[in-house]
């Protein structure tokens, strides 16, 4: 096999060619550049920053722990008999249940029959206010509210040793009357409201031993 050349050596490539050689060049270059970028960029990766936490709640940030009793709390006294607290001469064939842990302090059963209740309740501080509860009593027995005039002329003050009692005494309107006795006491940071409520007869006929009851209110 014979290879024939020709004259003169080998042909050098034009100028042109040369050109459109150096152009495809630096083409292939500049898309495997931007192919490198492009990887570069759909692999990167952010670091995450650490999710923030939510405070825990203290006594300083308006949370408090379990079983913690804010600055108003008032310690509940102790039942009748235990320890030192509200006493009274119970009158002679009465009654009484200690319910202490809650409002009710105690509950009296008079000797006397038919409908009649005696509660002995304590509360913090001045629960509300006189007015405001000798206005809900009456309201217990279908009576309107009264002012502060009509409160002032429907006190009566009895003296006993745990200091003075402001007593009450109401009895409902209509033909089916319901009588209400009860006596007011505030004294050591707590509202002491000892009430006798029921049929005006049967409340009638336990109200002198009531009375009576009220005058020997202490604390021993």
């Amino acid at each position: 096999m014979h290879i024939n050349f020709p004259v003169g050596g080998a042909r050098r490539p034009s100028n042109r060619s040369r050109s459109a050689s150096a152009a495809l060049l630096a083409g292939a270059l500049t898309l495997a550049a931007g192919g490198c970028r492009r990887e570069e960029v759909t692999h990167a990766r952010v670091k995450r920053a650490p999710e923030a936490q939510a405070p825990t709640m203290g006594p300083g940030m308006g949370g408090m722990p379990p079983g913690a009793q804010g600055p108003g709390a008032v310690a509940p006294p102790p039942a009748p008999g235990e320890g030192e607290g509200l006493r009274w001469n119970l009158p002679k064939g009465w009654t009484q249940d200690a319910k202490s842990g809650g409002m009710r302090y105690a509950t009296l059963r008079p000797g006397a029959r038919g409908k009649i209740d005696v509660s002995v309740v304590v509360l913090p501080g001045p629960a509300g206010g006189e007015l405001a509860n000798v206005n809900r009593w009456r309201g217990q027995i279908g009576l309107s509210p009264m002012d502060e005039a009509s409160l002032a002329s429907a006190r009566k003050a009895v003296k006993a040793p745990a200091g003075s009692v402001s007593v009450y005494d109401f009895t409902s309107e209509g033909q089916a009357k319901s009588r209400m006795v009860a006596g007011l006491l505030t004294t050591g940071g707590n509202s002491w409201f000892v009430k006798m409520v029921g049929d005006a007869e049967t409340v009638g006929a336990a109200r002198g031993d009531f009375m009576r009851l009220l005058e020997s209110l202490r604390f021993d």
